[in-house]
């Protein structure tokens, strides 16, 4: 009787530990790319600088994209989490994706996948990337959509909402209360644009909108977070995040718009926040690694549910 009691103890015990066994799963090292499971992969990356494709090891590719995308004297939680959604975000593009360079399996352009600045690897980005070597963020065993982006305006959005998404939002990715530090840029949190006429035209123009002439603009709905999913131009129905990338992503900074208005030549918004809002608020990152979390906890804050796994050691 005692036996079976322990043993049974013993199972109980052991039984959650093994059901996180078998949900942390390691996905497939994309083969074109693989040199052995638990081996460092080399891509062929297209070096937009340099005008020509070259290789080096997935590594070597985070240190750049890292630099790329922060600044290297950013905290360093939030240099390890960028490490590791800039390891994962190549690998799934590998899995998903076919570079647009030829011969490439990925590139520095950031059009195409994530910025990249070698120039800006430092000492600290190098132990952000050796310390986190190998580890990418996974979901059920797959590796997870790594998106990112500078500053949420204080709340981040869905993929369909933030991005318009083509497929189901992923169950990890959920709006949030985003604590952006408030060393962030100024004009990352709050932001101010207008646009002649004619650039909102031309911006319509090559989404197909459309729509040739128009005397009103609104927002004609919103998501989870309050951003704008869909804007109006005299009843015609625009998609909002395709059309920020149309009119320039840089200067219309995202879709949390507080206000919108059209005099009739000029259209002015004013928003909160710089970028898709989804996933990774890289501001978040930053005031999250001031309050003392890791990178791992950083990652997730911003990604519900997911796993960081080492790929290689």
């Amino acid at each position: 009787m005692c036996i079976l009691l322990v043993l049974m103890i013993v199972s109980t015990a052991c039984a959650p530990v093994a059901r996180r066994l078998q949900q942390v799963q390691k996905p497939p090292i994309p083969e074109k790319i693989s040199r052995g499971e638990d081996k460092e992969p080399v891509l062929k990356v297209y070096v937009k600088q340099a005008g020509k494709v070259e290789e080096m090891p997935v590594e070597d590719y985070v240190m750049g994209t890292v630099a790329g995308e922060i600044k290297n004297d950013w905290p360093m939680a939030a240099l390890k989490a960028q490490a590791i959604l800039a390891r994962t975000y190549v690998l799934d593009f590998v899995n998903t994706k076919k570079s647009k360079y030829e011969g490439a399996d990925i590139s520095t352009d950031f059009e195409e996948a994530q910025a990249w600045n070698e120039a800006n690897i430092n000492d600290r980005i190098k132990r952000a990337v050796s310390d986190t070597r190998g580890e990418v963020a996974v979901y059920r065993g797959n590796y997870i959509k790594a998106w990112f982006f500078s500053h949420a305006g204080g709340m981040t959005a869905t993929a369909k909402e933030g991005l318009n998404y083509k497929g189901e939002n992923p169950p990890y990715i959920q709006v949030v209360k985003s604590p952006e530090t408030p060393r962030a840029k100024p004009e990352d949190a709050e932001w101010t644009a207008s646009f002649s006429k004619q650039e909102v035209l031309d911006a319509l123009s090559k989404m197909g909108a459309g729509v040739s002439d128009f005397t009103e603009v609104r927002v004609a709905a919103r998501g989870p977070s309050g951003r704008a999913t869909v804007l109006s131009f005299d009843g015609v129905p625009v998609n909002a995040p395709d059309f920020r990338v149309a009119i320039g992503s840089g200067k219309m900074r995202s879709t949390l718009l507080e206000s919108l208005r059209f005099d009739g030549n000029t259209l002015t918004m004013r928003g909160k926040g710089f970028g898709h809002g989804v996933g990774m608020s890289q501001w978040g990152a930053y005031g999250l690694a001031e309050q003392g979390k890791t990178a791992e906890e950083i990652i997730k804050y911003y990604f519900k549910g997911v796993d960081i796994v080492r790929m290689w050691e």
